[in-house]
This record gives C-alpha cells, sequence and structure tokens, in this order.
C-alpha cells in the first residue's frame, strides 16, 4: 500500500520530467517506505534495479550481472556474468547512450562496504560517461552514518555529484492515519502509539475493515509467531554487532531511566561507553534524545524511545514473556495492556500536540523558531516544573498542556499552565493552546471565548 509520500513523489516526477543527467540519493532508517516510494518511481518506466547484498563482492558481482540481463533481455535464458564492476558500468553507460531509464543501487552501503572502490568508479563513471546521458541514477541506503558520511559528505569521491537528494522521515500522525482512514481519531492515537510513523509497521497491523484494533494487537504484536513481535530482536540483530548491550540500553530506557548515567548504572556501562552504544541507537532512529526548550546545558538531555513500536513492545512483552509463550496473549492485552494503555498514549498524545503545531505554523500567532517540551527549576517555588509544550520566537512563547483522559478539560488545568507560564517573564506576547481527548469544561469554554489567548484543540480538530 502507498501513501504518504506524494511530496517526495512529485518532486522525483518533476526531476525525471527534467529529460536530462539526475543523480538522486534517497536515505533513511530501516522500514521507513524508501524501497517502495522507488518502486512506486519506477512504475511505468523503464528500470533497472538493482539490491546489493551483505556479502562479498564477488556476490554482488553476480547479483548485478543478474539484474543487468534481466532488464536487457527479460525472459531471455541470456545469461551474461560481467568480469568486474567496470565491465558492468560501461555496460549500464552503453545502454544509456541509447535510451532513457531509471538505474537504480538499492542498499548502497552493502556494495560499498564489500567494495572499497566502489565509490570511486561510480565517479569516474558519472564524471565521464552518465553526464552526457539522460540517464535517472538513484543511489539508496539504510544506513543513516554512512549515506551521511560516505555519500553526501565532503570526503565521498561522489560527492557534488547528486542533483538532489531524499531524507525520508517517519510519516507524521496526520499522514500515518491514511494506512487506515476509517479509524475514530482516538484509535487512530492508539495506531501511532504502537506504530508510530512507519509504514511498513502499519501495513504489517492488517487492521481490519471492522477497526478492530485491539485484535490487531493481541494478533500481530502480543503472538509469537507475528512478524512484529519479532521485529525489535530481529532489527538489532540485523543493524549492531552486539543486540544484547543494545537490548540492555532499549530496556533500560523503556523503564524510566532517561539520564546517560541512570542509563549507564543499569547497564552496568562505563558512561563514555554506554554513550557511544545509544548514539548508535539515534542513528537508526529508535532512540531520540532532547532538551529543554531554550536550554543549551548537555547534561538537562534526556533520552526517549522515538520508536513507538520498540516503545510499545518494551512496555508491554518482556514482562508478560511467558504468558504469551503460553499463548494467553488476548488474557495478556486485558490484565496487562489494555489497563495501562491510557497511561502509555499520554506521551504519545503530547508527541502528537507538538507535531500539529508544527504542521499548522501558518495558524499560529507566530512562527515558532523552537517548539518541544520544557522541565526546570521554578526559581519561587524551588520545585520542579514541566510544561509539555513551549513554542519560542523572540519575545512570543505559545504554552501548552496535553490531556490524554477521560475527564474534561477544567479551570485548574488551564490556571496551573498560567501559573508555570509566569516563570518566563521575558516573553512579552502569552498565549495558551489547550489540547483534550474528551473536550472541556463549560468554565475553559467561557475563559477562551473573553481571552483570544486560549486556544481550545479537541481530538477532532487534530484530525480534520
Amino acid at each position: 500500500m502507498f501513501y504518504g509520500r506524494e511530496t517526495e513523489l512529485s518532486k522525483l516526477e518533476k526531476l525525471y520530467a527534467s529529460d536530462k543527467f539526475q543523480c538522486a540519493v534517497i536515505y533513511g532508517r530501516r522500514r521507513v517506505g524508501k524501497t517502495t516510494l522507488i518502486g512506486k518511481f519506477c512504475e511505468g518506466k523503464s528500470a533497472l534495479l538493482f539490491s546489493a547484498l551483505e556479502s562479498t563482492a564477488e556476490e554482488n558481482l553476480k547479483e548485478f550481472s543478474q539484474a543487468i540481463n534481466s532488464f536487457l533481455y527479460p525472459g531471455s535464458s541470456v545469461h551474461a556474468d560481467y568480469r568486474s564492476f567496470s565491465d558492468a558500468f560501461d555496460k549500464i553507460a552503453e545502454e544509456a547512450a541509447k535510451s532513457r531509464f531509471i538505474f537504480v543501487i538499492d542498499e548502497y552501503p552493502y556494495l560499498a562496504k564489500a567494495d572499497k572502490s566502489i565509490s570511486s568508479r561510480l565517479q569516474h563513471l558519472i564524471d565521464h560517461k552518465l553526464l552526457k546521458t539522460n540517464i535517472f541514477f538513484i543511489i539508496c541506503g539504510s544506513s543513516m552514518s554512512f549515506m551521511e558520511n560516505q555519500v553526501l559528505g565532503y570526503q565521498s569521491p561522489i560527492y557534488g555529484r547528486r542533483t538532489a537528494q531524499f531524507r525520508l522521515e517517519p510519516l507524521s500522525y496526520r499522514l500515518a492515519a491514511c494506512a487506515y482512514p476509517a479509524l475514530t481519531p482516538e484509535k487512530q492515537v492508539l495506531l501511532f502509539g504502537i506504530a508510530g510513523g512507519i509504514p511498513h509497521y502499519l501495513n504489517n497491523l492488517d487492521i481490519g475493515a471492522d477497526g478492530d484494533i485491539e485484535s490487531a494487537i493481541i494478533s500481530r504484536l502480543l503472538e509469537q509467531s507475528s512478524y512484529l513481535f519479532e521485529e525489535p530482536s530481529n532489527l538489532l540483530k540485523q543493524e549492531l554487532r552486539e543486540p544484547a548491550t543494545y537490548n540492555a540500553i532499549i530496556t533500560a530506557i523503556a523503564s524510566g531511566a532517561n539520564k546517560l548515567n541512570e542509563i549507564a548504572s543499569r547497564t552496568h556501562l562505563e558512561s563514555g561507553l554506554c554513550s557511544k552504544y545509544i548514539g548508535a541507537l539515534i542513528s537508526l532512529g529508535l532512540i531520540g534524545r532532547k532538551t529543554p526548550v531554550m536550554e543549551t546545558v548537555k547534561n538537562k538531555s534526556i533520552y526517549y524511545l522515538k520508536d513507538n513500536l520498540f516503545n510499545f513492545w518494551y512496555r508491554f512483552v518482556p514482562g508478560n514473556m511467558s504468558m504469551i509463550a503460553a499463548n494467553k496473549s488476548a488474557s495478556v492485552f486485558e490484565a496487562e495492556v489494555k489497563p495501562r494503555l491510557s497511561e502509555y498514549l499520554g506521551r504519545i498524545f503530547e508527541d502528537i500536540c507538538i507535531q500539529y503545531l508544527t504542521l499548522f505554523a501558518d495558524n499560529l500567532p507566530f512562527t515558532p523558531k523552537e517548539i518541544g517540551s520544557w522541565w526546570g527549576g521554578n526559581p519561587e517555588t524551588k520545585k520542579q516544573e514541566e510544561i509539555d509544550i513551549l513554542a519560542i520566537a523572540g519575545k512570543k512563547a505559545i504554552f501548552g498542556e496535553c490531556k490524554w483522559q477521560n475527564e474534561l478539560l477544567d479551570l485548574a488545568v488551564l490556571k496551573n499552565l498560567k501559573r508555570k507560564a509566569e516563570i518566563f517573564r521575558d516573553f512579552e506576547e502569552k498565549y495558551y493552546y489547550l489540547f483534550s481527548k474528551s473536550g472541556f469544561s463549560s468554565g475553559v469554554i467561557e475563559a477562551a471565548e473573553k481571552d483570544d489567548s486560549i486556544n481550545l484543540i479537541s481530538l477532532s480538530d487534530i484530525y480534520l
């Protein structure tokens, strides 16, 4: 199922319409939809697609030869083995001089690691042959650090040869909702809370037409035989050399350790080494790091599980593994997951509300230069305070409160938000945004009608 990448697809089509040489670099974390986007773009066009293997140069050359044969002689038994990548590239250049086609190297980091000279060979191919053609060349990869340093970086032999680059991020909550548009807004929040904006996860939930997302969680996430149940461990094994250590770090964060010293203590790792491991997980898009808005002190940073599937899995699966192994997944959901979903979705709702303000920034009283959360000490009470959303620009600020609860948001919440906003005396203009799952009390509605600085955002508004 293709959805949510219309902007990127439109840009690729615009480049293709130029009818001249193009070299597009497409990269992003695994499962984010790179190959699906490329496949959609190639529909109805002549295309040679080669997906590199995590193997030797010889095996990759053999696979590459087969890809060329399938492209040039579809349905034929012709099987030409090229002696070298240079020979194979020469053949591609020869064909590009005759007619236009798309040439894709997917999982490029595998190929570059198998043959250290491949980037230099591609540089020579582009500079001396492909630039004279109208071929559409796509280099794609999942290793974020490799693609940014070894392909897009200044030290790369193919630096400066690209004509476009696309870093695919997970879909926003609104685009993720396109996977199952019939779901109610409340179920959409749950959907985003368990699959995030990763198309591969959204599709594999396979929610039926009846919108029974709870049954999908049981069968797709809480049963050992299901694909998504194995995804966290499989992804760690696939991407990392020491999955057990990374698993321990993720477990520590899922259990509430969010500062470096806390994570290092729970995993029995030295802080410097722990930081290195965390950096690898950040590059994979599994862990995020955030600091309070306006804060520059590094030790104020906290870590969180950025990937919602990992967040959900590590929150609910490890402690219930025995019951799951005994085929009691439905019981686990009813007794252990369902009663804690509201608490779990509280942070998810905050993330969605921040995305809402970002996506609809044109409708705000000013354009934020920085947006996120804030936590810190109150200089008057000497107590720690938290503000769900703080968006700032110059002397203007938006203070936001997000309530994922079954009760109406009442005046006490608004008064408390205004009290916390008093900590920030330097802002001349202050606006208050209240987000509520269940609506607002008559007192809050009346206050908003009298004061233009107060804005009420319901769940239906968020998914409008």
